[in-house]
């Protein structure tokens, strides 16, 4: 790996990209992107269900293809960029880490909400057991102010890891935010800083250029904007801005957009952009995840489902509490019918 880079660059589509499309990716169409990543010179990718490893289930979504054959498949065709993976505990399992590990995975992606780190320490600990490395992930993380930023990385640092990463999971951000959490962490963590933006308020690119110009160099970009919601930052976009202000990635821009346009377009069933759905998430900063439970109780009870989504937003629900849409839309629409009574 050229340890000239100014930024590393971990390729998120064949994880975060799983959403768009699915989770329908098959093993041929994963072998022949990561060996066009590996061959433009990217150092990182991540490969795994959307959601982490075991992520394929009824309430995530159901892969099309094992995770462990996607992830096989890739390391197949590596001979210089390392396979990631992402665990969310609770959802992946340390046997599958372990499972990942002994089929070639070299880095470990241990994600928790902003504000639950204390969940990860047996993760990041047996993820360093394995010589992998390790990154605390800390998800949604608009939802928690600087303070308590600092305090959740600080564990993260503590258990082993050695990158933490500001995760924009709703594409909520806004550049001053950015700002001022990045630097705080630059000042308050001896280990690496990185970032991974989503593009909902079309602020993916200008925040992760924020990130970096406050210090950090670990920096996750998706080829084609292949991710959840209207996607991550663009990886050969981003490759381009870099070059042009004089920051080395180590990453062939050339390869890099010929593999967008004939490789992953294809695979795209239509193109990322930024729809009503995607917009309306990053403005109410909620998960991509709760859109279709969202979707759905709005048809149950009559009312707009972005209603629903910003409600949640007001009340920071996370992940896991997706049994509260269904309270929050009967709230709604009783309110609804209380104001037409009136």
């Amino acid at each position: 790996m050229n340890d000239n880079r100014d930024v590393l660059i971990t390729e998120v589509a064949l994880r975060d990209g799983s959403h768009a499309i699915g989770h329908q990716y098959t093993v041929d169409q994963v072998r022949d992107v990561a060996r066009a990543l590996n061959d433009a010179g990217v150092p990182y990718m991540e490969v795994a269900h959307g959601d982490g490893l075991g992520g394929s289930s009824q309430q995530y979504g159901l892969s099309l293809t094992d995770e462990m054959k996607l992830i096989e498949a890739a390391v197949s065709v590596c001979d210089n960029a390392k396979v990631a993976v992402l665990l969310i505990p609770g959802i992946g399992t340390m046997n599958e880490l372990k499972q990942a590990a002994s089929i070639g995975a070299k880095m470990a992606r241990i994600a928790t909400h902003v504000t639950e780190a204390n969940v990860a320490p047996q993760h990041i600990t047996l993820a360093k057991e394995l010589g992998m490395e390790t990154v605390g992930f800390l998800m949604m993380s608009h939802m928690a102010p600087v303070d308590k930023l600092v305090e959740q990385a600080k564990l993260m640092e503590s258990y082993g890891a050695d990158t933490v990463y500001v995760v924009d999971s709703a594409g909520a951000m806004l550049p001053n935010e950015v700002r001022e959490k990045i630097r705080s962490l630059r000042q308050s963590l001896t280990i690496n800083i990185g970032f991974h933006a989503h593009n909902n308020l079309s602020l993916a690119m200008a925040n992760t250029l924020v990130a970096i110009e406050e210090g950090a160099t670990r920096i996750d970009g998706s080829v084609r904007c292949l991710g959840a919601g209207a996607g991550n930052t663009q990886t050969e976009v981003l490759v381009a801005v870099l070059e042009r202000l004089g920051l080395n990635s180590g990453v062939d821009l050339y390869k890099m957009m010929d593999l967008a346009e004939s490789i992953v377009a294809p695979i795209l069933k239509q193109p990322q952009e930024i729809t009503r759905d995607s917009l309306v998430m990053g403005y109410a900063g909620v998960y991509s995840s709760f859109l279709l439970h969202a979707q759905r109780a709005a048809r149950q009870f009559n009312i707009d489902p972005r209603d629903i989504l910003i409600e949640l937003g007001k009340r920071k629900v996370v992940g896991g509490q997706e049994d509260m849409i269904i309270d929050v839309a009967a709230e709604i629409a009783n309110k609804e019918k209380s104001s037409l009574r009136v």
